[in-house]
């Protein structure tokens, strides 16, 4: 099996329609467009040998790498050290804008800092999961990969291209390479752009440095409205630029990762398709909602495996689409809500229609809440009366009412309260494990899930009740090893897949807020502090961590970030309460 870079060697770049992976050795092994979940051209990350790639990097000389991203941008620097000299490479993608396009840049621009260096470019397309063939048209100032329903223009600078030599180019069935020399204070470079509507067109160097600094300043300017200045605001604002990358501008969905196929467990079978959003992040639908979309709001999401790719580090099979979508998610109904509220409560009002759908939504809610469910972690062995999801059943309810009240606005508000009060009843009543001396999972069982930590945060219980109390602390034993938490234990609480997966980041961070409410803030600080130790260099988490302390799931994820950030904030403001007089 071909050696696999891990997870953290990899940096994200993007331009708000579709994203690149780009591991330390100057390797583009992920990139779909022309939006996150079209299929892919380069797709090293989940197959080597077959996955398609394209790599530029030192050629013929031994050196080492190091990233990092530009401060304030999300343009990733990758620096090469050799005995010969030191060379850096800029990746970015101009932002496209809000309407959806076919076409999309990708820059690679090298700066010399000091000494010689030759540098090779490797071009390897791999067209709709490496299942298409494609064409080489080779054209004066570059060349054209065409497969039956894409294309993707191959482009050097200007200077580049006068450098490259008859002898110093190959284009064979495999893709197109050539090598070239840099000196000291030389820039150069390549473009990939997909669907470009002329023939190739070589970029001079200012016009590329005119690129790069348009791409600079838009992202600063972004990060300049962000409002935190606490004591984590490196990595707060990373996670902020990351969930920019990983919305689709012209709809604003949000995907949960900008990766499909990567495992819970190397060389398992907890392989997902991430490039969807999910309701939590608040989108409209039919009644009842959909888990899931697609990122223009289609339900269409079929599951397929891929069975020509072998997987990431082997681990088969590779899925695309998400078969969970049709499941039966009763806390998607709650985040929604909560959402609305918190939007309501800093002054974004919704307009009568969406109030009249969110009347709609908390009407079926009020029949249907009372029913077994798949539950928020999608597993496949059947429906329980899982506690997460009548918790926030119970703050659909609470902040429909609310909502309701504040605004004047109509509503069955009777129905909802009462049915509110009897979730609240039912879950304190058959929820709460009188052995275990804690909320467990689901009513039929006595396994702990993580998911509860967000009880106190959402308001349905005091951080301060015994009932609560003790919860935390049975948490403690059972689901936390050395501050990381897992979701639950699939060996005790089986969910319809073979393995094991790492710990989940999320839970990881909804403990320390969990850990901050109940008056154990010493205790919430260090975890988070050491929860920090395990990002990428690049501040990058992905879905969970493995017991060795590598990344593993869906790369970066969208709510490990989300997570992060709201824990940094409301982390900061107890240790502010905490020094006043």
């Amino acid at each position: 099996m071909e050696t696999y870079p891990a997870l953290e060697e990899h940096g994200l770049i993007g331009d708000l329609q579709t994203a690149a992976l780009i591991t330390a050795d100057g390797t583009i092994d992920w990139f779909c467009a022309p939006r996150f979940d079209s299929p892919s051209i380069f797709g090293a990350l989940l197959d080597r040998r077959r996955g398609g790639h394209f790599q530029l990097a030192p050629d013929g000389v031994e050196y080492t790498s190091k990233q990092l991203y530009l401060p304030g941008t999300p343009i990733l620097i990758t620096r090469f050290h050799s005995a010969d000299g030191v060379g850096e490479m800029l990746d970015f993608m101009p932002v496209t804008g809000t309407q959806a396009t076919d076409q999309h840049r990708l820059i690679r621009l090298i700066r010399m800092v000091r000494g010689t260096m030759r540098f090779r470019f490797d071009c390897q397309p791999r067209f709709n999961y490496a299942r298409d063939p494609c064409e080489i048209e080779v054209h004066p100032e570059g060349d054209v990969f065409r497969s039956p329903a894409m294309s993707l223009t191959l482009t050097p600078f200007k200077n580049v291209e006068r450098l490259i030599g008859a002898e110093d180019i190959r284009r064979d069935a495999e893709g197109v390479s050539a090598r070239f020399t840099l000196n000291t204070g030389d820039i150069g470079g390549v473009v990939l752009e997909t669907a470009c509507p002329h023939a190739p067109r070589a970029l001079s160097i200012e016009e590329a440095c005119d690129l790069l600094a348009q791409t600079r300043d838009y992202w600063r300017r972004w990060l300049d409205r962000s409002r935190y200045t606490g004591r984590w605001r490196e990595m707060v604002e990373r996670s902020a630029m990351t969930l920019k990358l990983m919305t689709y501008a012209p709809t604003g969905a949000l995907v949960a990762a900008p990766t499909a196929g990567l495992p819970e467990q190397v060389g398992g079978q907890r392989n997902w398709d991430y490039r969807h959003t999910w309701i939590r992040d608040a989108r409209d639908g039919d009644i009842p909602l959909q888990i899931m979309y697609r990122i223009d709001g289609s339900p269409d999401l079929p599951e397929e495996v891929l069975g020509q790719l072998e997987g990431y580090r082997g681990s088969a099979p590779v899925r695309i689409g998400n078969g969970a979508a049709g499941q039966l998610q009763l806390d998607i109904y709650g985040e929604a809500l909560n959402s609305l509220d918190l939007a309501d409560r800093n002054g974004l009002i919704a307009p009568h229609e969406g109030w009249r759908k969110t009347a709609g939504l908390m009407d079926w809610l009020c029949d249907h809440w009372d029913q077994p469910e798949d539950g928020i972690w999608e597993t496949r062995s059947g429906r329980q009366d899982f506690t997460y999801g009548r918790v926030m059943s119970w703050v659909a309810l609470d902040r429909a009412i609310r909502l309701a009240q504040r605004r004047g606005r109509p509503g069955d508000t009777t129905r909802w309260t009462t049915q509110r009060n009897a979730i609240y009843e039912q879950v304190m009543a058959r929820a709460f494990h009188p052995e275990r001396q804690a909320f467990v999972q689901h009513y039929q069982t006595h396994i702990l899930g993580a998911s509860l930590l967000a009880m106190p945060g959402v308001g349905f219980i005091s951080p301060n009740d015994p009932m609560w109390k003790s919860t935390l602390w049975a948490m403690d034993a059972d689901l936390v090893s050395d501050s990381l938490v897992y979701r639950y234990d699939p060996r005790a609480s089986p969910d319809g897949l073979a393995g094991t997966e790492g710990t989940f980041s999320m839970c990881t961070f909804w403990y320390v807020q969990a850990l901050a409410q109940a008056g154990r803030i010493d205790d919430a600080r260090l975890t988070f502090e050491k929860m920090l130790t395990y990002s990428s260099p690049l501040g990058l988490y992905s879905e969970e961590i493995a017991a060795t302390g590598e990344q593993i799931g869906n790369f970066p994820q969208a709510f490990s970030h989300l997570s992060l950030i709201s824990t940094a904030s409301h982390l900061d403001e107890l240790l502010d309460e905490r020094r006043r007089p």
